[in-house]
């Protein structure tokens, strides 16, 4: 009989390493809205976010947020941004809404 420890095999290593991690879920979001014409120019209103699996970066923007009420707080921080803005074309409101966005993302990480 042998007196020697068995080797610890690769899912007992991986299973150790874990245990000290704290791992965040996220979940990405659709972002869309409506542009309205009006007598100053477009606005975008009605901003919504929809879970999504699969993002369509042509019909809106994909974000991610950590929970519900953090995309309740993104939803609103868009009406507030946008209420006010006009645009010439639906397509510069598509960027200004898109650049907004990364930007925000870029603040939130730092």
């Amino acid at each position: 009989m042998s007196r020697l420890k068995p080797r610890p095999t690769n899912n007992e290593k991986e299973a150790d390493q874990g245990a000290g991690r704290r791992f965040s879920i996220t979940m990405i979001f659709q972002i869309s809205w409506t542009t309205l014409p009006g007598l100053r120019g477009l606005s975008c209103s009605e901003f919504r976010a929809t879970p999504t699996a699969a993002p369509d970066n042509e019909r809106g923007v994909a974000v991610e947020c950590a929970s519900e009420a953090e995309r309740d707080a993104l939803i609103v921080e868009l009406e507030a941004h946008f209420g006010t803005q006009r645009f010439l074309n639906t397509a510069t409101a598509f960027d200004a809404v898109k650049d907004f966005l990364v930007s925000l993302k870029a603040r939130r990480s730092l």
